[in-house]
């Protein structure tokens, strides 16, 4: 069982909050059902939720916070190409591949493997004909996750979401 350093309340999920002493390095949603007791430990994860309340109420363009997500040398390349999408965009997985000179496949596989999920914002990549996969799931509480944060972006930049949900890349 992994010990969490902070878990943060959101609307769409608990937070559980992984860090050194001086970068976060995984976030995992928590099952809102689950209601454990939310906390922060240190300064940088209270700086951690500070932003996510930002983002929540207000969206926000880019978090601030530093991160050391493991991964290999391409899942690193995904993920900072992912931190390239500004909120109420979106990528689709053929573009980024496109960019990466790889494949879609690869792309989303990088993205499911993704430590540090909304901070390297993975939800901003989408298949070419819907919203494709979140964290490994093409549905279920998980999944929704995907669909509030891009809702939630969209609308605080002024466009209205509706995509039909295809499971493909």
């Amino acid at each position: 069982m992994k010990t969490y350093q902070a878990i943060i309340e959101t609307p769409f999920s608990f937070l559980g909050v992984v860090t050194t002493d001086d970068f976060v390095i995984s976030i995992d949603f928590l099952p809102l059902a689950s209601n454990p007791e939310p906390f922060v430990s240190s300064d940088l994860t209270q700086n951690l939720q500070q932003q996510i309340k930002h983002y929540v109420s207000q969206s926000l363009d880019q978090f601030d916070v530093p991160l050391k997500p493991e991964g290999t040398d391409f899942q690193r390349a995904v993920w900072q190409l992912l931190q390239s999408i500004k909120p109420g965009d979106t990528l689709t997985y053929g573009e980024a591949a496109e960019q990466l000179n790889s494949s879609p496949r690869a792309v989303g596989n990088a993205c499911r493997r993704n430590p540090i999920p909304l901070i390297i914002p993975c939800h901003r990549v989408v298949a070419k004909n819907g919203l494709g996969g979140f964290a490994g799931k093409t549905q279920g509480e998980v999944f929704n996750i995907k669909r509030w944060l891009l809702a939630h972006e969209m609308h605080n930049n002024g466009v209205e979401f509706e995509l039909e949900v295809v499971n493909s890349y």
